[in-house]
């Protein structure tokens, strides 16, 4: 790339702090870093028109784990790192809506709902058999029960007759929350580079040389919030997951409200306006779905589609509108990795899927680092 003098003077010297994504954590980190340093000039550079990744092409739940979820999680984690992990998420999504506002991010709080499919009868009664003590571990957060029993309502196919109801469990719009996010880091003078990849760094003891596929520059401070594509930069235990979703066309009428989990979470959907979103099925093909490319699988979208068939809207048409697909960070832990890697550099990654929970306080606490 050609520079002009200005072009370098305005947006690439005596940069302070640079941050490597411009999603939830990235902007979040650099809105923090504002807060404390006032006069910093921070740079965020993102390899994408929009945010790639997950945090314009997530479903938008603004949830803390659904009952099976949390059991499972007690499987690989203490029961201290469990509530840990929820009280994390909770206080990231109180932080979401203080930062950006309730209406901002239309921030709609229409209870959460797991479903369990016929063949899922095992998966039910452990969930009804341990619901007590769920809500007791939880009753300290809440100081109320959080999981309680409710029949289906909604009209559903081929489910149990019950599911597990949580009231505290809200929902978002995504592309409000991310347009919100970037207009509050233009008025805090806040500069993005858009379609900008970093392909190394080297640094000093004073520096970061950064090297791009437009430009090389320097920088005081690198913060990298690249979550499900970390692993390119920079070797920490986070893996690329992707996660398919789609959503129809207006439904006439449409009753479903709410948030809505299935077969452990791997499938979710919920209503947006008169339509219905719906994602999951990595569980159908793993391999495949840890990856850090975008696209749709035919086995997974036949899936989807065939469950809105038969469970979802059993006995309402409907056509598909559009299709897509995000990248999550994953790993055997779900605790995130917010980390200082070397001299001058810092990370904020792995989110598990849970981006709109953690995101802002994963942003924050990269931010406190430095």
């Amino acid at each position: 790339m050609n520079l002009s003098y200005w072009e370098i003077k305005t947006w690439l010297t005596n940069i302070d702090y640079t941050i490597v994504g411009s999603g939830i954590v990235g902007i979040n980190c650099a809105l923090q870093l504002r807060n404390r340093f006032p006069k910093a000039k921070i740079l965020i550079l993102e390899k994408g028109i929009l945010p790639q990744g997950a945090s314009t092409k997530n479903a938008g739940f603004a949830c803390f784990g659904s009952l099976s979820e949390i059991i499972d999680d007690l499987n690989s984690h203490t029961k201290i790192e469990v509530i840990n992990l929820i009280k994390k998420r909770i206080k990231g999504l109180n932080l979401l809506r203080e930062t950006l506002s309730d209406k901002a991010i239309d921030y709609q709080n229409n209870g959460g709902f797991e479903l369990f499919s016929k063949q899922d009868n095992k998966l039910l009664q452990d969930c009804l058999d341990r619901r007590n003590e769920i809500n007791t571990l939880l009753n300290p957060i809440f100081n109320q029960d959080i999981f309680k029993i409710q029949k289906n309502s909604f009209g559903f196919k081929n489910i149990e007759e019950h599911y597990i109801f949580n009231a505290f469990e809200g929902q978002i719009d995504t592309g409000k929350m991310m347009n919100a996010l970037l207009k509050k880091a233009q008025i805090n003078d806040i500069k993005i580079l858009n379609n900008i990849q970093i392909e190394e760094y080297v640094t000093t003891n004073s520096l970061v040389k950064i090297k791009t596929n437009q430009v090389d520059f320097n920088t005081s401070k690198l913060l990298i919030a690249t979550n499900g594509f970390a692993s390119r930069l920079i070797n920490e235990k986070v893996e690329p997951a992707r996660a398919q979703v789609l959503i129809t066309k207006p439904i006439k009428n449409l009753k479903i409200k709410g948030t809505f989990h299935l077969d452990k979470g791997y499938y979710y959907f919920r209503n947006i306006e008169n339509r219905i979103l719906f994602g999951g099925g990595r569980n159908l093909d793993f391999k495949t779905e840890n990856t850090s490319v975008f696209g749709q699988t035919e086995v997974i979208q036949n899936k989807l589609e065939t469950l809105l068939k038969t469970t979802i809207l059993p006995n309402t048409s409907f056509e598909i509108a559009h299709r897509w697909s995000g990248i999550m960070g994953i790993g055997k832990q779900k605790k995130p990795i917010v980390k200082q890697i070397e001299n001058n550099v810092y990370c904020g990654i792995r989110l598990g899927g849970m981006g709109v929970a953690i995101g802002s306080l994963v942003g924050k606490e990269l931010a406190d680092l430095v």
